[in-house]
């Protein structure tokens, strides 16, 4: 009897043992499937007005430059101007070799002296003559041949005069001048050298109005600053600021640096302003709508910056590609890829995949 009820005790503890271990095998499942599910924070995407200011650094570069050129072929013997120096218009900055022109000069002068003596001779023939054919002591035609001698050596004479300014041009050409005042950036030649007619030897920036220079982005370039005033300041001295408008903008796009050169005009610039100094610009851009995100948001899928996108219905999330209109501080401007009313992952996006279930907690304000 003893042994029965032993028996009966050991099936009901069996009986026991067997639904305390059913219920251990449903209730491990759940803690894993809990522990697997990625929590990530969203927020839901909407169009903001934006209005970014660029911050640009650039030069101050002349508005005209001057390439200065020998205007005659010859042997470099002086150069007076070192690049850095500032010149007058009527400034000698290089002589050449005035060997030949000068002889041509000199017998220019020559020809005119020639050209006068014989003129004055045929005048006094003329007169001559002028006088015997009043008083009938001559023919008419001794008169006439007197009278085309005459204006034949006149002719000679003009002809010798502009010879002779020919001459004196030339040996003009043999000194430097620049024509305009400036300030020399580069020089090019050396006493001795040899230069040909046309050949730049100095490039001078004109005096007047400067330009701040910058390479622009040409995403900027479709929102151009509003109001389209820039304001300057220089580099090493923040204090010192001119503003200017946009004057010039390149037509192609640098191959090297993606960047298309903007020439801002000034409407004044200070002293301290000088040719090559850097300066930083400031514009602030027009405001526009786009779908704002967190830095946290962007991710980068097949070499292209994308987001996570969140679906309540299925609550998984899913990869989308995005185009960036620009970047700020601590957020992205996105240009396409994003509605308003989607849901954007923006925190625990390193250990997604496609197609994830996650558990999702919205922000409120982003």
């Amino acid at each position: 009897m003893k042994i029965s009820m032993d028996r009966a005790a050991f099936r009901l503890l069996l009986v026991v043992s067997g639904f305390g271990a059913v219920g251990c095998v449903h209730a491990e499942p759940a803690a894993i499937e809990g522990e697997a599910l990625a929590r990530v924070r969203i927020v839901e995407a909407r169009r903001t007005p934006i209005a970014s200011e660029a911050v640009l650094t650039g030069d101050i570069q002349p508005q005209a430059q001057v390439n200065v050129a020998f205007r005659t072929n010859g042997k470099v013997v002086a150069r007076r101007v070192e690049v850095g120096d500032h010149v007058e218009a009527d400034q000698v900055l290089g002589v050449i070799e005035p060997l030949t022109q000068q002889a041509n000069l000199d017998n220019a002068k020559a020809a005119l002296t020639s050209a006068e003596a014989l003129q004055t001779q045929a005048k006094m023939s003329f007169e001559r003559q002028k006088q015997l054919l009043a008083g009938g002591f001559t023919t008419r035609s001794t008169y006439d041949n007197a009278e085309q001698e005459l204006r034949t050596t006149q002719a000679a004479v003009e002809s010798a005069r502009a010879a002779l300014g020919t001459a004196q041009e030339q040996l003009s050409y043999t000194e430097l001048r620049a024509g305009v005042a400036g300030i020399v950036t580069s020089r090019t030649f050396e006493v001795g050298q040899v230069v040909q007619s046309g050949q730049t030897v100095l490039v001078l920036a004109q005096d007047g109005p400067r330009d701040a220079v910058f390479n622009v982005y040409e995403s900027l370039l479709a929102q151009p600053p509003a109001g389209g005033a820039i304001t300057v300041a220089l580099q090493s001295d923040p204090a010192v600021t001119a503003t200017g408008t946009v004057r010039e903008v390149s037509p192609t796009v640098d191959a090297a640096s993606g960047t298309v050169r903007v020439k801002i005009g000034l409407k004044t610039t200070p002293p301290a302003m000088g040719l090559g100094a850097v300066v930083v610009g400031h514009g602030r851009f027009a405001p526009h709508e786009a779908v704002v995100l967190p830095w946290s948001a962007l991710y980068r899928y097949d070499g292209k910056p994308a987001v996570w996108i969140f679906d309540p219905a299925k609550r998984s999330v899913a990869i989308r590609a995005v185009e960036i209109d620009r970047f700020g501080s601590d957020i992205i401007a996105l240009k396409r890829g994003v509605e308003p009313g989607e849901r954007v992952v923006v925190a625990g996006i390193q250990f997604l995949r496609p197609g994830q279930t996650v558990a999702a907690i919205e922000i409120a304000d982003h």
